[in-house]
């Protein structure tokens, strides 16, 4: 299978259309082994095909996302990891925190939520029940509405129960018959929810961040832009706990090793371009800061700013300005809420109206450099201008604003600098030679470096899907466990239902003999075998009219037969007919045949019941 094969794509953004999840972002190798495995079962060849069965088949959905999202998990798994995080991670963080501050915890991924209840029960152990439902909130996110609604329940069997130490278990399960439930006062403090991490916008504020063997199932670039969501969700000190086959060796500007042995990682604080803009009036703070965020120390930072800075709303009316502004357009408070386009600023010294427009339309910064002014007789300015794109938090356009910088004395400079760079070029030239040979070394190392990562991420990619192939031969064999009980089950059934015929058909006094319809025996009770000297083993799968009995076959045959088409028989519905018994003495036997009723009305056999009516006589040993 190719793995960039059009087909496939097809299906994938016919799923991403029609139900919203996006498949796009995962390893096309594991992925379309696993929907190859749904293909296989369903005896369909080609993608194509599977494209069109699933267009028709509604419930095909559900049953294909349980086939690709292999929820593979425990409580506590990799041991060691976790007892660092209760010797280490847990009470670093506890440490940091306020004695009432919340503790927030996102276990992404989270699939029946072992994890999230891992995590639980070690926070409840080092801050106490009562502390822990004061303070803690875990959100524990997956994509699997299925597995959402087992980790909800917060049940499990004696096999994942088996994971967690016995002194855990004690206190925070109870026993319901052979299953385990999670304590329900503490269970108040797990949420689950669902959330696509390629899509949805993540948790914030999270003092730890959860998310194990989730990365590897993702392609490399979807990898790195939900490492940027997990960056922007953690607190300043937060702490990433990922899966032993996951390393961010390639994302070192998001996240440092805690302990990389563990998989424990620190975010690595960004710092956020903070383009506040704001008015020297107070309604138009307020509005500011609910705008772009700010606190009350960059409010009024910003507020003093050396740039000039101007708040342009969608739709064109003016929303702030700061006193730079003030100062050198003299555009003041009193303008808030007036279309730009009225201001003098909006056309002179440049004309800004088309920049706006390219702003809202194209969403990028755009720069006007060197704009020559002169504001007044003899005053000669320059300036920059810089137009910024201003995006709510639901990733709509809310406005723009226009930064302008007086750069009149750098201007100067510059003129000045250009005219000591003429003086200094014949220098510049004499050093080019080495510079150039310096070039060609870092070329050469730079070569060298890129060379080395690209075989550490060939290395990591490759451990990775080893983890994942690992995990889909687990959940294989926990499938397939689940069928051998299954089948234990069904046999156990079976052994006492034939017991229980057995049983019934020793407890009956009369001979009972069952055929199929071609008179073949099924069924020869031990009465049978006392009247007739033949042995189950003996008369089971033989026709009944070849079995040398002593009862003539002649009176017997039309009796079953008329049983057996489904009419009424010509001779009586029960016969006496004289035989000779195992000991060869004459007997009277009473037969009665009756018809065996199977699946829906249909004659599957007879029943011939034989009663022995007159005994042999009394110095007859038998």
């Amino acid at each position: 299978m190719s793995e960039d094969d059009p087909d496939f794509e097809a299906l994938l953004e016919f799923l991403k259309e029609s139900r919203g999840f996006d498949f796009t972002g995962y390893k096309r190798s594991s992925l379309m082994r696993r929907v190859a495995r749904r293909t296989q079962a369903l005896g369909i060849e080609g993608w194509n095909e599977y494209l069109d069965y699933i267009q028709v088949h509604q419930d095909e959905y559900t049953t294909l996302f349980n086939t690709v999202l292999i929820n593979v998990t425990g409580f506590f798994r990799d041991q060691d990891s976790w007892l660092q995080m209760r010797a280490e991670i847990l009470p670093q963080l506890i440490a940091s925190k306020k004695p009432s501050e919340a503790i927030r915890v996102w276990c992404a991924g989270c699939a029946t939520g072992e994890e999230a209840y891992s995590i639980a029960m070690l926070l409840a152990e080092l801050l106490g029940p009562e502390e822990f439902r004061d303070r803690v909130k875990i959100y524990a996110t997956d994509v699997d509405d299925e597995a959402l609604s087992i980790a909800r329940q917060a049940t499990y069997g004696e096999k994942e129960a088996r994971a967690v130490p016995s002194d855990l278990l004690d206190r925070y399960f109870e026993r319901n018959g052979v299953r385990f439930v999670f304590a329900k006062d503490l269970r108040r403090s797990v949420i689950f929810g669902r959330n696509d991490l390629v899509q949805d916008a993540p948790i914030s504020r999270v003092d730890l961040l959860t998310c194990r063997n989730t990365l590897m199932y993702l392609n490399a670039e979807t990898q790195a832009r939900v490492l940027a969501r997990f960056n922007f969700a953690l607190n300043e000190v937060g702490v990433l706990f990922l899966g032993k086959a996951e390393m961010l060796l390639s994302h070192g500007q998001l996240f440092t090793p805690l302990d990389l042995k563990r998989r424990f990682f620190r975010k690595v604080p960004r710092a956020v371009p903070g383009l506040g803009v704001i008015t020297s009036g107070g309604a138009g703070k307020n509005a500011l800061r609910e705008l772009l965020g700010a606190d009350r120390l960059q409010t009024e930072a910003l507020l003093t700013a050396p740039v000039a800075a101007i708040v342009v709303t969608n739709d064109g009316t003016v929303a702030g300005v700061n006193q730079r502004a003030e100062a050198l357009f003299g555009v003041s408070a009193r303008d808030l809420g007036r279309p730009f386009l009225d201001l003098d600023v909006s056309y002179r010294p440049i004309e800004l109206r088309p920049y706006l427009e390219e702003v809202r339309r194209e969403r990028r910064p755009v720069w006007v450099r060197d704009v020559e002014w002169t504001r007044s007789p003899g005053e000669k300015l320059c300036v920059d201008f810089q137009i910024m794109p201003l995006i709510s938090s639901d990733g709509q356009h809310a406005g723009a604003a226009v930064f302008a910088s007086d750069v009149t004395r750098y201007r100067n400079l510059q003129d000045e600098l250009e005219f000591a760079n003429r003086q200094i070029e014949t220098a510049y030239e004499e050093l080019q030679s080495t510079v150039e040979e310096l070039e060609t070394t870092n070329e050469e190392l730079q070569s060298t470096v890129e060379e080395l990562e690209t075989t550490n991420e060939e290395l990591q990619s490759t451990n990775e899907e080893l983890e994942t192939m690992n995990e889909e031969l687990q959940s294989t064999n926990d499938e397939l466990q689940s069928i051998n009980d299954e089948l234990r089950e069904r046999t156990d059934q079976l052994n006492d239902a034939n017991a229980f015929l057995e049983s019934i058909l020793r407890s009956l006094r009369s001979v009972v003999v069952v055929v199929d319809s071609d008179l073949v025996v099924r069924v020869w009770n031990r009465q049978s075998e006392d009247l007739w000297g033949l042995r189950p083993e003996e008369a089971v799968g033989q026709h009944l009219l070849n079995l040398d009995i002593g009862i003539s076959t002649d009176r017997l045959r039309p009796l079953i037969r008329q049983v057996l088409v489904g009419g009424e028989p010509t001779a009586p519905a029960e016969l006496a007919i004289d035989a000779i018994n195992r000991r060869g003495r004459p007997v009277e036997v009473r037969v009665g045949a009756s018809p065996l009723i199977y699946r829906a009305g249909q004659v599957a056999g007879a029943i011939v019941v034989m009663d022995q009516v007159s005994a042999p006589a009394p110095n007859d040993p038998s």
